[in-house]
């Protein structure tokens, strides 16, 4: 939809909603995407969001609640009733029906479990026994496996029975008598072979699959790192449980990478987002606001100490904001790296000293390039000897900066502190205390050859 295109429909919307004309609203939301509803719905008002997904058939509503936030899909199932929750989770996918279920009260979830057909109950409690954040909590039941001693026909024959229930078959997985996986079968393989051929003979042995109880971030790095579509999720003894799709994975790039720049800006959760409550706002950000407080009010100490320095050059408080500033930014840069580093799994242990090492070299160049043009600068209007002490500052000042953003987050997780909240007051105020000590110092000490 094009973006003028989406504001009139909006707008119509709303309309028809204040006027609860739903037929209406079927007309113009028929023939469209779910995931193009979601957006529309998303941009409602809340009462006329609720009053809009009402309208849809439990089919549409399954497809489309699945494409929603987590916020908005609180707020949407919050006044449904148990049968109509029953409906819509009876037309999800196993893990998409065992997200949904997860997030209700314990009485309504009870109640939906008792009302969906019994298979799709017992799935949805068996994934619920996994942790969410593993693969066994994101992957889906419904998947194709044949036995290794099946023909090519028969596992045909097999896609065939499942067709209505797994959505998109990718691969073929094969199993030997007691549910172990031993291979798998690309679909264009399995066309392209011989009816009476054995799938043993055909399929292809080397299989990349996860335990259940990998976490989903690193099962997000070995799709990037293999460039999958889907990946078999296998018990300890290596009996196939699931699979988990490549749309689940970019679900969980995107919560983990939001999840960390939350966490760097200093905002407790997704639901702060469209959170109305003042207080619970100020509550969620205020420790971290309090954290760069206490550190300034010691930068401010430290800034005291040096009156007598600052009296005798008064130009040196000029250039106070700059250092802090270039401090500050390539400290949140080389934090940025190493975090990302970490989150895709790009920086393991074995590396922590090459890329410490590349993050001093990159320090020691981008200052020395700072330097020279700030020395450029200065000669022009002021003394040289000046912006010679100038230079050298801003050399180290980036130089500490770096080294401490992309230690900092090294640190945190050999403690086991996430490293995502590295990046933010802990680092700059680090910066702004230690930077202004070297810089001031530098001034003081070379107060007698000015």
């Amino acid at each position: 939809m094009e973006e003028t295109d989406v504001k009139n429909i909006i707008e119509d919307l709303e309309y028809l909603a204040s006027a609860r004309d739903g037929r209406m609203i079927l007309n113009i939301l028929v023939g469209n995407h779910p995931a193009d509803i979601a957006n529309l719905i998303h941009a409602l008002p809340d009462e006329h969001a609720k009053y809009v997904f009402g309208l849809l058939d439990a089919d549409t509503a399954s497809d489309v609640i699945v494409e929603l936030d987590d916020v908005t899909t609180e707020l949407l199932v919050a006044g449904l009733r148990h049968e109509r929750l029953s409906e819509i989770v009876d037309e999800m996918e196993s893990d998409d029906a065992t997200d949904l279920v997860a997030e209700l009260p314990e009485d309504v979830a009870e109640k939906v479990l008792d009302s969906i057909d019994a298979e799709g109950s017992d799935e949805v409690k068996e994934l619920l026994q996994h942790e969410e954040d593993t693969a066994g909590g994101i992957m889906a039941l419904e998947y194709v496996a044949v036995h290794e001693g099946s023909s090519v026909d028969e596992a045909i024959h097999a896609i065939r029975a499942k067709a209505e229930d797994v959505e998109e078959v990718y691969n073929l997985y094969v199993i030997d008598k007691s549910g172990i996986l031993v291979g798998f079968l690309p679909l264009k393989n399995l066309i392209v072979a011989a009816a009476d051929l054995r799938i043993r003979d055909v399929m292809v042995r080397e299989i990349i699959s996860v335990p259940v109880s990998m976490d989903q971030e690193a099962v997000a790095n070995i799709f990037r790192k293999y460039n999958l579509v889907s990946i078999p999720v296998t018990e300890e003894s290596g009996r196939l449980v699931g699979r988990i799709t490549v749309d689940d994975i970019v679900e969980v790039m995107e919560e983990e990478a939001s999840e960390d720049i939350q966490k760097m800006a200093g905002i407790a959760d997704e639901e702060e987002i469209r959170e109305t409550s003042v207080l619970k706002i100020s509550f969620g950000r205020l420790p971290w606001l309090l954290v760069s407080f206490f550190g300034e009010l010691v930068a401010a100490i430290a800034l005291g100490r040096f009156e007598a320095s600052l009296q005798q050059i008064f130009m040196a408080t000029f250039f106070i904001p700059l250092m802090m500033a270039m401090g500050g930014n390539s400290g949140i840069q080389a934090a940025t790296i190493v975090v990302r580093g970490m989150a895709l799994g790009e920086l393991n242990p074995g590396q922590t000293m090459k890329r410490l090492m590349r993050e001093v070299r990159v320090s020691l160049l981008n200052g020395s390039i700072c330097g020279i043009l700030l020395l450029g600068v200065i000669s022009v209007f002021d003394e040289p000897r000046f912006g010679g002490v100038l230079a050298l500052a801003m050399l180290i000042v980036i130089f500490n900066a770096s080294f401490v953003g992309a230690t900092i987050p090294l640190l945190l997780r050999r403690i086991g502190v996430d490293p995502a909240i590295a990046a933010g007051p802990l680092i700059t105020t680090f910066n702004d205390i230690v930077g202004l000590s070297i810089y001031l110092g530098l001034v003081t000490m070379s107060l007698q050859f000015i």
